[in-house]
């Protein structure tokens, strides 16, 4: 066998194979992204707020959304959230609006950073009754609610805004 027949069979064997790979590459991530081309709805998650660590006057807590067993949805990066009972406290989704959609599948769980002050008076604070987070893809149930069961919230002209982050893979952190 010459040099050349050599070089060309194996040329053949690696291309071969490349296009396989291939193949088995983008079948694999058509599966992925087709079970998952659906914003998650409450039927499909369950919805937690979990406390986080008091510092410095600012308090934290986590939105937890855990997928349902063979459940497969995601997560907007930038999740839309609102208060429902709290009228003098605003939010500031401070995600970006180009963040990545986070994946969850058979019990995967995804979190938002929820941060906000409470240092001033308890007569200057409120205590929202629910957060709910849009999920527009759902028509007769447009909404996740989750009742407000973190500290209450600043509700002064000077601080009155809880700040939320952007969608993360993982549960949240305990303290």
């Amino acid at each position: 066998m010459t040099i050349r027949t050599h070089l060309r069979r194996t040329g053949a064997t690696l291309a071969v194979a490349t296009m396989a790979a291939g193949v088995a590459t983008l079948a694999s991530g058509a599966a992925q992204a087709e079970s998952t081309d659906l914003g998650c709805t409450a039927q499909q998650v369950d919805t937690t707020l979990v406390p986080g660590e008091p510092g410095a006057g600012s308090r934290y807590g986590y939105l937890e959304f855990t997928a349902k067993p063979g459940e497969a949805c995601y997560l907007s990066g930038s999740v839309p959230v609102n208060l429902v009972g709290a009228h003098d406290v605003l939010l500031s989704n401070e995600a970006p609006s180009d963040a990545p959609h986070v994946y969850l599948r058979d019990g995967s769980s995804a979190h938002v950073n929820l941060r906000w002050t409470a240092i001033a008076a308890n007569d200057q604070q409120q205590k929202p009754l629910a957060i709910t987070v849009d999920t527009p893809g759902n028509p007769e149930a447009p909404a996740i609610s989750v009742p407000w069961t973190l500290d209450s919230v600043d509700a002064t002209p000077d601080s009155h805004t809880v700040h939320v982050g952007a969608a993360t893979g993982g549960p949240a952190p305990t303290t």
